[in-house]
């Protein structure tokens, strides 16, 4: 799998995050995590589509941890006066924020599985292959208007999934998979 897809998923990271050496990392992380959840027993049908899902999540995490990083800042006089505490770590590292972000992309994916076949096709196509609404709109056999449409129907759920979580009205701490079974 690393040598299939090793230059693919580099090339999409490196448009994504405008930084080669940062793109070879998080493709690093993207192989390490699929490699963990098929050595724990995990069923992989479908490796490039979950690791494209994978570094898709890493990139929206490091844009998360920007912002969080940008908006908690030190003052530069601070900084520069040698006056900051060294002895705290980032905020995006303590427990509560990590598992607040685990849970958001649980839910988010389980936004994605849950969307109609071809609109989460359209939408995976798009979003996290990189391919432009003419190129999914080829392959899937239908008009560029029904990609945009399906596109558009994907990322208003998952606003509106995201808008539920910081609302608070998700499941609490509910993996994945057992929202998944609890469901059924």
């Amino acid at each position: 799998m690393f040598e299939r897809y090793y230059r693919e998923l580099l090339s999409f990271l490196s448009r994504k995050v405008s930084d080669r050496a940062t793109a070879a990392d998080l493709a690093q992380e993207s192989y390490a995590r699929v490699y963990a959840a098929q050595q724990a027993g995990e069923p992989v049908r479908e490796p490039r589509a979950l690791l494209y899902r994978v570094a898709r999540n890493l990139v929206i995490d490091q844009g998360r941890r920007g912002d969080v990083r940008a908006r908690y800042a030190e003052p530069e006089d601070d900084v520069a006066s040698g006056e900051a505490d060294d002895t705290l770590g980032p905020t995006a590292f303590e427990p509560d924020a990590a598992l607040a972000s685990q849970q958001m992309v649980n839910a988010i994916l389980a936004t994605i599985d849950r969307l109609p076949p071809r609109c989460r096709e359209a939408f995976i196509l798009h979003k996290f292959d990189g391919l432009a609404h003419a190129e999914v709109a080829r392959r899937m056999g239908v008009s560029v208007k029904m990609v945009e449409q399906h596109v558009k129907n994907a990322v208003a759920a998952c606003r509106r999934c995201r808008e539920e979580a910081e609302e608070g009205r998700l499941p609490a701490a509910a993996p994945l998979q057992r929202r998944k079974r609890g469901r059924g």
